[in-house]
């Protein structure tokens, strides 16, 4: 592989433009083993692992814990069984995980990463590893292994990817979701997310924002929006009786462009006339017990979200935008925190801010003014837990078609990236499945190389600016790797961005006082 084509020494703005210098998103990497074996998150500091029901530290017998940990989770799981028992090794995931081909690692092989928990599972758990460990690559489980975990196992973003491509549907996220559930039990948890699921749990949000600061941004928010626009829109907090409770990441609080994303939704329910809310108590749509695999934290964070619907009184749950929430929120809600009966069952439980906002375009209750969105010319990101992990309306597919529905209505330039690179087949940000912390940089820019690659081959083709995406991990993880490949840093934007910068409000304040209030309605400006 040339110089140009590695991570190490990106593309250049000027280079990338030349057809010549343009490597293939999927171009199989020179292998490198070991080249990422010392790439480690920091660990959970002891009262923040004591916090989530783990040990403070790495336990005295982790081996036997570790060996009867695995024990549980493959009686308890077929599925995860299977995954183990089945691989044949035929090579049709190797190159599929972004890791892979950013790094050259071969432990970044979906198959190779599984082996270091299959040999430990092969090694105690089948009558071949047991007795001929040799012959079947049974080995058991010692602090060699278990520092390779730690490595390898926060290498794989759980973006499934590779799953889509194994003939017989080996899901790698299952089998990460267990090694890291396997190495927190024995007192090896990983900082980032441990600390994280804590705050959630005490405060309500990932960043441990209290009520009365969540009210004074939110209220400053209000103001902004209506110096802007003439219109008061407001964000509501803890509004009792309202019909809806929004959830989502609290990234949308405080941070570009996920600010411009709340701010799209407030504009939305404000022109249909919504009745709705925010919960200080359930601030966050993030379920990072998700990463961790912990069913009972992941369990705790959802109660959060069914108690604050209870307390409100609201009728529906809609969730902002962002990747890995919406998959727990479609998959897994009503089983961690349901049944849900007490919600109006004539609307989807829950339902996705893209679904709700693609239902009023479809009804015409919100209308664009698509010149407004002219500066910028869009492609978009299909995040992997909405792509691979969930779905969006009535018909398969929905979760593709209705983020890109409401692109085209409130954008007039839009352009897909190559068809290998998107939808089922979408490369990940490089920053999910727990990974976006910058003890991990060097691993995140690595891994955003295929998606990079297929941005800056859609930016050639077509003079493409901007790039959208409906998750706050994905928007975070390219607002940090983006320079590193040419783009600038707020070339990443929200959905409902667009969505703010176009939408008509009915009362919003006209570029014209003179011709006197309510003569046409304007589009919303600019956020």
């Amino acid at each position: 592989m040339s110089e140009a084509a590695t991570v190490e020494q990106p593309l250049s703005v000027e280079d990338f433009y030349d057809a010549t210098v343009l490597p293939d998103p999927c171009e199989i990497p020179v292998i490198e083993p070991g080249a990422m074996a010392d790439s480690k998150p920091y660990e959970a500091a002891p009262e923040f692992q004591k916090a989530l029901g783990f040990p403070g530290e790495l336990v005295d017998d982790w081996h036997e814990k570790a060996i009867a940990k695995l024990g549980e989770l493959v009686e308890g799981s077929r599925a995860l069984r299977v995954y183990l028992d089945t691989c044949v090794k035929c090579g049709a995931c190797t190159d599929k995980c972004h890791y892979f081909l950013g790094t050259g690692d071969p432990n970044n092989m979906p198959v190779a990463r599984q082996d270091l928990l299959r040999q430990v599972y092969r090694k105690h758990f089948t009558v071949a590893g047991k007795y001929f460990p040799w012959l079947v690559g049974a080995r058991d489980l010692d602090e060699e292994v278990l520092d390779q975990w730690y490595s390898y196992f926060h290498q794989c973003s759980q973006c499934r990817r590779c799953s889509v491509y194994c003939p017989y549907g080996i899901d790698t996220a299952e089998v990460s979701m267990a090694a890291r559930e396997i190495m927190a039990t024995v007192g090896k948890g990983q900082k980032y997310c441990n600390e994280i699921i804590g705050k959630v749990e005490t405060i309500g949000n990932n960043l441990g924002l209290q009520k009365k600061a969540l009210v004074a941004t939110l209220e400053d928010l209000e103001e902004d929006i209506e110096d802007e626009t003439g219109v008061a829109v407001k964000i509501p907090v803890d509004k009792k009786g309202a019909d809806i409770l929004l959830v989502t990441p609290s990234a949308d609080f405080f941070a570009e462009p996920h600010i411009d994303g709340l701010i799209g939704y407030a504009k939305v329910f404000h022109q249909t006339g919504a009745s709705w809310t925010i919960s200080s108590y359930a601030s966050e749509a993030a379920n990072f017990g998700l990463f961790i695999g912990s069913n009972e934290n992941m369990r705790e964070v959802a109660l959060r979200i069914r108690t604050a619907a209870q307390d409100l009184g609201v009728k529906r749950i809609i969730f902002g935008e962002c990747g890995h929430a919406w998959r727990v929120a479609y998959s897994f809600l009503n089983t961690l925190a349901g049944p849900f009966d007490f919600l109006d069952q004539n609307y989807p439980v829950p339902q996705h801010i893209c679904e709700y906002t693609y239902d009023q375009i479809e009804a015409g209750k919100i209308k664009f003014d698509k010149s407004a969105n002219d500066h910028i010319r869009l492609t978009f990101h299909d995040s992997c837990n909405v792509a691979r992990g969930s779905r969006m309306g009535d018909t398969p597919g929905g979760q593709f078609e209705i983020p890109r529905t409401i692109i085209r209505a409130s954008c007039n330039h839009f352009f897909d990236m190559a068809p290998d690179t998107i939808k089922e087949s979408t490369f990940c940000c490089g920053g999910g499945g727990g990974l976006l912390t910058d003890d991990l940089i060097e691993l995140r820019k690595k891994g955003a190389q295929p998606r990079m690659r297929a941005l800056q081959q859609v930016a050639q083709d077509h003079g493409v600016t901007h790039m959208a995406a409906i998750c706050a991990i994905c928007k975070t993880q390219f607002a940090k790797v983006m320079p590193d490949y040419g783009f600038d840093m707020d070339a990443i934007l929200s959905v409902h961005q667009l969505v703010s910068n176009a939408i008509i409000l009915d009362d919003a304040k006209t570029d014209q006082p003179e011709a006197g209030d309510g003569d046409n309605a304007q589009p919303a400006a600019a956020q």
